[in-house]
Protein backbone atom coordinates (compact mmCIF):
# COMPACT_ATOMS: atom_id res chain seq x y z
CA UNK A 1 0.00 0.00 0.00
CA UNK A 2 2.93 2.90 0.92
CA UNK A 3 4.71 1.41 -2.20
CA UNK A 4 2.46 4.16 -3.76
CA UNK A 5 4.77 6.69 -2.91
CA UNK A 6 7.45 5.76 -5.87
CA UNK A 7 4.43 5.64 -8.21
CA UNK A 8 4.08 9.74 -6.98
CA UNK A 9 7.58 10.38 -7.04
CA UNK A 10 7.66 8.48 -10.74
CA UNK A 11 4.85 10.77 -12.36
CA UNK A 12 5.70 13.71 -10.33
CA UNK A 13 8.85 13.72 -12.35
CA UNK A 14 7.55 12.58 -15.46
CA UNK A 15 5.28 15.13 -15.60
CA UNK A 16 7.63 17.95 -14.82
CA UNK A 17 8.83 16.99 -18.13
CA UNK A 18 6.09 18.76 -19.98
CA UNK A 19 5.77 21.25 -17.52
CA UNK A 20 2.51 19.80 -15.88
CA UNK A 21 2.16 19.71 -11.69
CA UNK A 22 0.94 16.08 -9.97
CA UNK A 23 -2.52 16.21 -9.06
CA UNK A 24 -2.74 14.75 -5.60
CA UNK A 25 -6.58 14.34 -5.76
CA UNK A 26 -5.92 11.28 -8.35
CA UNK A 27 -3.87 9.54 -4.98
CA UNK A 28 -5.78 11.28 -1.76
CA UNK A 29 -8.76 9.90 -1.57
CA UNK A 30 -8.06 5.97 -1.55
CA UNK A 31 -4.57 6.66 0.66
CA UNK A 32 -5.77 9.35 2.90
CA UNK A 33 -2.70 8.99 4.97
CA UNK A 34 -0.73 11.21 2.48
CA UNK A 35 -1.87 13.84 3.85
CA UNK A 36 -0.41 13.25 7.25
CA UNK A 37 3.00 15.14 8.21
CA UNK A 38 6.17 12.69 7.13
CA UNK A 39 9.72 13.38 5.67
CA UNK A 40 11.35 11.42 2.87
CA UNK A 41 14.14 11.35 0.40
CA UNK A 42 14.18 10.29 -2.94
CA UNK A 43 16.61 8.65 -4.51
CA UNK A 44 17.31 8.15 -8.13
CA UNK A 45 20.33 5.63 -9.76
CA UNK A 46 20.52 4.39 -13.33
CA UNK A 47 22.56 1.43 -13.80
CA UNK A 48 23.26 0.95 -9.41
CA UNK A 49 24.65 4.13 -9.79
CA UNK A 50 23.45 7.62 -7.86
CA UNK A 51 22.17 9.84 -9.77
CA UNK A 52 20.52 11.69 -7.63
CA UNK A 53 18.98 11.95 -3.84
CA UNK A 54 17.42 15.11 -2.35
CA UNK A 55 15.13 14.40 1.09
CA UNK A 56 13.78 15.87 4.15
CA UNK A 57 15.13 14.59 7.89
CA UNK A 58 12.04 16.64 9.90
CA UNK A 59 8.07 16.15 8.52
CA UNK A 60 6.84 19.42 7.71
CA UNK A 61 4.62 18.72 5.19
CA UNK A 62 1.73 16.56 3.76
CA UNK A 63 3.92 13.29 2.88
CA UNK A 64 2.48 13.58 -0.73
CA UNK A 65 3.78 16.96 -1.20
CA UNK A 66 7.03 16.08 0.33
CA UNK A 67 7.41 12.67 -1.85
CA UNK A 68 6.97 15.18 -4.91
CA UNK A 69 9.14 18.14 -3.94
CA UNK A 70 11.71 15.75 -3.14
CA UNK A 71 11.36 14.07 -6.34
CA UNK A 72 11.61 16.70 -8.26
CA UNK A 73 14.71 18.34 -6.53
CA UNK A 74 16.27 14.99 -6.76
CA UNK A 75 15.60 14.81 -11.04
CA UNK A 76 16.54 18.38 -11.43
CA UNK A 77 17.98 20.52 -8.35
CA UNK A 78 20.33 18.13 -6.88
CA UNK A 79 24.00 20.32 -7.37
CA UNK A 80 26.10 17.07 -7.56
CA UNK A 81 24.37 16.24 -11.09
CA UNK A 82 22.79 17.24 -14.18
CA UNK A 83 19.22 18.27 -14.59
CA UNK A 84 17.68 14.55 -15.30
CA UNK A 85 16.52 14.52 -19.13
CA UNK A 86 13.47 12.46 -20.31
CA UNK A 87 15.14 10.39 -22.32
CA UNK A 88 17.23 9.45 -19.04
CA UNK A 89 14.42 8.99 -17.64
CA UNK A 90 13.33 5.54 -18.87
CA UNK A 91 16.69 3.90 -17.69
CA UNK A 92 16.22 6.05 -13.89
CA UNK A 93 14.98 3.88 -11.17
CA UNK A 94 13.54 5.48 -7.91
CA UNK A 95 13.45 4.80 -4.71
CA UNK A 96 11.55 6.40 -1.98
CA UNK A 97 12.95 6.50 1.85
CA UNK A 98 10.26 7.15 4.33
CA UNK A 99 11.87 8.25 7.52
CA UNK A 100 11.21 7.74 11.38
CA UNK A 101 11.23 10.92 13.64
CA UNK A 102 15.38 11.04 14.45
CA UNK A 103 16.33 10.21 17.70
CA UNK A 104 19.04 12.64 19.34
CA UNK A 105 22.12 9.97 20.42
CA UNK A 106 23.91 10.42 23.70
CA UNK A 107 27.53 9.37 23.90
CA UNK A 108 30.71 10.28 25.84
CA UNK A 109 33.46 8.45 23.22
CA UNK A 110 33.86 7.09 19.60
CA UNK A 111 33.26 3.38 21.11
CA UNK A 112 30.43 4.54 23.18
CA UNK A 113 28.61 5.78 20.17
CA UNK A 114 29.79 2.78 18.51
CA UNK A 115 27.51 0.68 20.73
CA UNK A 116 24.86 3.05 20.10
CA UNK A 117 24.72 2.79 16.24
CA UNK A 118 23.22 0.14 13.94
CA UNK A 119 24.94 -0.99 10.48
CA UNK A 120 22.25 -1.78 7.86
CA UNK A 121 19.27 -0.16 10.12
CA UNK A 122 20.34 3.63 11.78
CA UNK A 123 20.32 6.22 8.63
CA UNK A 124 22.92 8.76 11.20
CA UNK A 125 23.19 12.74 10.92
CA UNK A 126 25.95 14.56 12.16
CA UNK A 127 25.92 18.08 13.07
CA UNK A 128 28.52 20.54 14.08
CA UNK A 129 28.09 24.12 14.62
CA UNK A 130 26.27 25.39 11.29
CA UNK A 131 27.65 21.86 9.35
CA UNK A 132 25.52 18.87 9.06
CA UNK A 133 25.12 15.88 6.92
CA UNK A 134 22.75 12.29 6.82
CA UNK A 135 23.30 8.85 5.13
CA UNK A 136 20.41 7.15 4.51
CA UNK A 137 20.65 3.03 6.37
CA UNK A 138 21.44 2.31 2.99
CA UNK A 139 24.87 3.81 2.46
CA UNK A 140 26.24 1.24 4.67
CA UNK A 141 25.82 -1.01 1.72
CA UNK A 142 28.48 0.90 0.20
CA UNK A 143 30.51 1.90 3.65
CA UNK A 144 30.13 -1.29 5.74
CA UNK A 145 33.04 -0.47 8.31
CA UNK A 146 31.78 2.09 11.13
CA UNK A 147 35.17 4.27 10.85
CA UNK A 148 34.89 4.44 7.09
CA UNK A 149 30.85 5.28 7.23
CA UNK A 150 31.67 8.35 9.69
CA UNK A 151 34.61 9.62 7.86
CA UNK A 152 32.68 9.82 4.84
CA UNK A 153 29.78 11.28 6.91
CA UNK A 154 32.04 14.04 8.39
CA UNK A 155 33.29 14.81 4.62
CA UNK A 156 30.16 15.19 3.44
CA UNK A 157 29.73 17.30 5.94
CA UNK A 158 32.61 19.84 5.38
CA UNK A 159 33.85 18.69 9.20
CA UNK A 160 37.58 17.48 9.55
CA UNK A 161 38.42 13.94 10.78
CA UNK A 162 39.01 14.85 13.95
CA UNK A 163 35.87 15.89 14.63
CA UNK A 164 35.00 14.03 17.42
CA UNK A 165 37.23 15.41 19.93
CA UNK A 166 33.98 18.42 19.38
CA UNK A 167 31.41 15.98 20.09
CA UNK A 168 28.87 16.48 17.05
CA UNK A 169 25.40 16.06 17.67
CA UNK A 170 24.74 12.64 16.37
CA UNK A 171 20.68 11.26 15.71
CA UNK A 172 19.90 8.32 14.14
CA UNK A 173 16.70 7.55 12.57
CA UNK A 174 15.34 4.30 10.57
CA UNK A 175 13.86 3.80 6.87
CA UNK A 176 10.94 2.04 4.81
CA UNK A 177 12.16 2.06 1.78
CA UNK A 178 10.66 0.87 -1.73
CA UNK A 179 11.06 0.90 -5.15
Amino acid sequence: MKDIVVQIAKEAIRLAFDNKELNYEKFLPKNPWLKESGASFVTLSQNGKLRGCIGSLIAQRPLIEDVTANALNAAFKDPRFNKLKKEEFVVTDVEVSLLSKPQHIEYDSIEDLKRKITPFKDGVIISLGEKQATFLPQVWEELPEFESFFGHLLHKANLPLDSFKNHPEVYTYEVEKFF
